[in-house]
C-alpha cells in the first residue's frame, strides 16, 4: 500500500520588525526600570530632583518655588557645582581628588595676596591664581601617573601640602573686601530675573557645565577620559597614551578649582586660608548622587549639576521646614548611600 503524505503547510507569515514573540517571557518592571536606567544614567537624578521640589513644594508652601528662594539654593551651589564639574573628570578616569577643596582656596589666597598686598593688576592676579591651579593639579597627575601613587593618596597628601601652603602664604590672615579689586569679585555681583538677584557666579558654573558636557561627549580628549576610566589597559593597547590622558584631566580639574575659588571669593566677599569647609566631600557627594560611578568610565558631567542641585534643594527645604542640622547631614548620607546602591544595581545590566 502506498503511504500518503501529509500536505504541506504554508509557510509562516514573516515577523514583522518590532512584533514582540507571543512566547517570550516579559521583562518585569523593575528589570525594564534598571535597564532604563543604566542606558540613561540622568534619569535617576532628574527624578529624585523633581520629586524633591514636589515634596518640600508641598511642605513648605508656595515660598519654596518663589524666584528668590531658587536665586539662594542657586548661589549656595555654586562653589560645589564648580568644584564637582573638577571631580567629576576625575572619578571618570577611575580616580579620586581630596584636594579639590585645598587647591581651590590656595588659588584664593595667591590672587588676593598679589592684588590686595603687592599690587598686581587684577586681571594678571587672576590669572595666576589659574596658573597656581594648574600647578597643583599637575603635581597630582604627576604622582598618579609618574610615580604610580594611587589617587587617594596622592592627594590625600597634597590636601595637606596644599593646606599649609594656604597658612603660610597667608599668615593665617583674612583680606576683607574693600582691600580686593573690583575683578575678583565680580562672580558674586547680582542682576535681577523675575524680581530675585542672580549672581554672575551661578551663569558662570551653568555655562561651565554645559562646555564641558559638551567636551566630556563630542571631542576626542573626552572619549579618551572615558576609556581610561572603563579600561584603563585596554585604552593603552588601542593607542591612547593613558599617562598623558590622567595628566591633562588632572591639570584641567586644577583650573577648574582655581575658577572655582574666584567664585568663592564672590561669593564671600573676602579672601580667608579658612574658606571652603566641606566643599570634598560635598563635591563627590554630587558626583555620586548625580551617578556618576566611582568606578570610572561612566557618568555625565550634567548629572553632577542635577546632584549638587539635589543638595541644594534638601539642605534649603529641610532648613525651612525646621529641621535639625544634624538630620540634614544624615540625610545626605543616606543619599549617597541610596546613590551608591543604585550605581551597583544598575551596572549588572552591562555585566
Amino acid at each position: 500500500m502506498k503511504s500518503v503524505s501529509p500536505p504541506p503547510t504554508a509557510p509562516a507569515p514573516p515577523r514583522r520588525v518590532g512584533e514582540r514573540l507571543v512566547d517570550q517571557p516579559q521583562v518585569p518592571l523593575l528589570g525594564r526600570i534598571q535597564r532604563a536606567m543604566h542606558a540613561h544614567p540622568l534619569l535617576g537624578p532628574t527624578a529624585v530632583l523633581i520629586l524633591a521640589c514636589i515634596f518640600f513644594t508641598i511642605a513648605v508652601g508656595p515660598r519654596f518655588i518663589e524666584p528668590l528662594n531658587i536665586s539662594l539654593i542657586l548661589q549656595q551651589v555654586q562653589i560645589i557645582g564648580m568644584v564637582g564639574i573638577a571631580q567629576t573628570l576625575i572619578i571618570l578616569t577611575g580616580g579620586i581628588d581630596l584636594s579639590v577643596a585645598a587647591a581651590m582656596v590656595f588659588s584664593t589666597v595667591i590672587a588676593g595676596k598679589l592684588a590686595a598686598e603687592a599690587g598686581t593688576p587684577p586681571l594678571l592676579a587672576l590669572l595666576l591664581a589659574l596658573l597656581t591651579g594648574a600647578v597643583c593639579g599637575s603635581l597630582n597627575g604627576a604622582l598618579v601617573t609618574r610615580f604610580r601613587v594611587p589617587p587617594f593618596i596622592a592627594t590625600l597628601g597634597t590636601l595637606s601640602i596644599f593646606t599649609a601652603l594656604n597658612l603660610y602664604v597667608s599668615g593665617s590672615q583674612t583680606i576683607k573686601a574693600n582691600a580686593l579689586p573690583d575683578l575678583l569679585l565680580w562672580p558674586g555681583q547680582t542682576f535681577h530675573v523675575l524680581g530675585a538677584p542672580v549672581t554672575f557666579g551661578s551663569v558662570l558654573v551653568l555655562a561651565a557645565f554645559i562646555v564641558v558636557s559638551y567636551i566630556l561627549r563630542r571631542t576626542a580628549w573626552g572619549e579618551h577620559i572615558y576609556a581610561v576610566g572603563d579600561n584603563a589597559e585596554g585604552a593603552r593597547l588601542s593607542g591612547i597614551r593613558t599617562s598623558r590622558v590622567l595628566i591633562s584631566v588632572y591639570i584641567v580639574a586644577g583650573v577648574v578649582c582655581a575658577i572655582a575659588g574666584w567664585l568663592l571669593i564672590g561669593r564671600v566677599g573676602s579672601v580667608s586660608p579658612f574658606s571652603g569647609e566641606g566643599v570634598n566631600l560635598a563635591s563627590i557627594t554630587a558626583v555620586v548622587i548625580g551617578g556618576t560611578s566611582l568606578f570610572g568610565g561612566r557618568g555625565h558631567v550634567l548629572g553632577t549639576l542635577l546632584g549638587a542641585l539635589i543638595i541644594g534643594v534638601f539642605s534649603n527645604g529641610l532648613t525651612l521646614t525646621g529641621v535639625d542640622v544634624l538630620w540634614q547631614v544624615f540625610t545626605t548620607g543616606v543619599l549617597v548611600i541610596v546613590a551608591v546602591g543604585l550605581d551597583q544595581w544598575t551596572r549588572k545590566v552591562a555585566g
